[in-house]
């Protein structure tokens, strides 16, 4: 069915608008030269992007990081949401919110909202293990935009939650070294640009398969500024995500790329990111192996010390590429 909607879309498109026929498996793309490539949402259906249409970035000036929601969620509220404003503190007083847990922050990607899988996957997984908050960012008024402006949206709702994170531990307490911003997609680098705002002082900040298309040079990316220990996990990389190190520490299961094990698309590939990721918060099996360069962590040919991959384990630190294989199903 989605290939059926996608396949109709590219018809619509190439019709109306003189479009080239793109290939919905993104077998023409070559990154820095494409033009056009599917970029899945976050309900997996296939969307056609245009990376060099012209956009009005003056939607921006009503879509914002001001908009910015925040939704709690705790071992006493695992199922529903309670939401925190920016600058009210009765909301945070009344809420569940303790500053003396843990906090773990989720942020979903293009086209996404509070509701999206990858926030719910996640969330489930820390409060199965960790007695922690956990806040997931809805960010749907600039996330709902063309890929395009979103890219462009994405400095300013990550500056928006670097603010928030800050005003909620100065006014209900918290401590930095107990902060983990966790990010998917175009929400790798809003993480990353939260992180940067903030001083860098999270101690970790996760970017699950970083969005690669106009994030290659892209000052506004993830990289090891934005946390006390900052890691990247790549599985599409080249297409839907970045395929170059940004990070403290580069994982690469299956060498980072399509088709991943038990994928047959792109879109599949960028959504084990997080999979990988919440099955690794739960269990911490995924044992990653150092690579002495690039091309071992993409032929899967590293034999180097163990750094695991993923977890919830916020003292973690580490640097490098480390290469790994995983299963193909739950809990891969």
């Amino acid at each position: 069915m989605k290939f059926l909607v996608a396949l109709i879309a590219c018809i619509a498109l190439c019709a109306g608008n003189a479009i080239p026929l793109v290939p919905g498996d993104n077998s023409h793309y070559v990154k820095g030269e494409s033009r056009y490539i599917w970029m899945q949402d976050e309900e997996g259906v296939p969307q056609l992007v245009d990376l060099e249409e012209q956009v009005d970035k003056s939607l921006l000036n009503s879509r914002n990081g001001a908009d910015n929601q925040y939704w709690l969620y705790t071992r006493q509220n695992p199922n529903n949401a309670q939401i925190l404003v920016d600058g009210n503190a009765n909301s945070v007083w009344n809420s569940n919110y303790d500053g003396s847990r843990p906090l773990k922050v989720v942020v979903h990607g293009w086209n996404g909202s509070g509701n999206s899988g990858v926030n719910s996957l996640t969330a489930s997984a820390f409060l199965a293990v960790q007695d922690v908050n956990v806040i997931v960012l809805d960010w749907r008024t600039v996330a709902s935009l063309n890929y395009v402006l979103a890219v462009s949206g994405v400095p300013g709702v990550g500056r928006f939650l670097g603010d928030f994170i800050e005003w909620l531990i100065n006014t209900a307490g918290g401590d930095w070294n107990n902060v983990h911003l966790i990010g998917y997609s175009l929400g790798a680098h809003v993480v990353g640009n939260a992180g940067r705002q903030t001083g860098g002082r999270p101690a970790r900040v996760t970017g699950l398969d970083p969005a690669g298309p106009l994030w290659i040079g892209n000052p506004n990316a993830l990289n090891s500024n934005s946390g006390q220990y900052v890691e990247a996990i790549h599985t599409d990389g080249g297409l839907q995500g970045i395929l170059i190190p940004i990070a403290d520490a580069d994982f690469y299961p299956n060498g980072g790329r399509n088709p991943q094990p038990g994928c047959s698309s792109s879109a599949c590939s960028h959504a084990r990111a997080p999979e990988f990721f919440a099955s690794s918060v739960r269990t911490n099996h995924f044992q990653g192996r150092l690579c002495e360069n690039f091309n071992q962590a993409q032929d899967v040919q590293c034999s180097g010390s163990i750094l695991n991959m993923g977890n919830g384990i916020v003292t973690k630190r580490g640097s490098g590429i480390y290469g790994l294989t995983t299963g193909s199903s739950w809990p891969f």
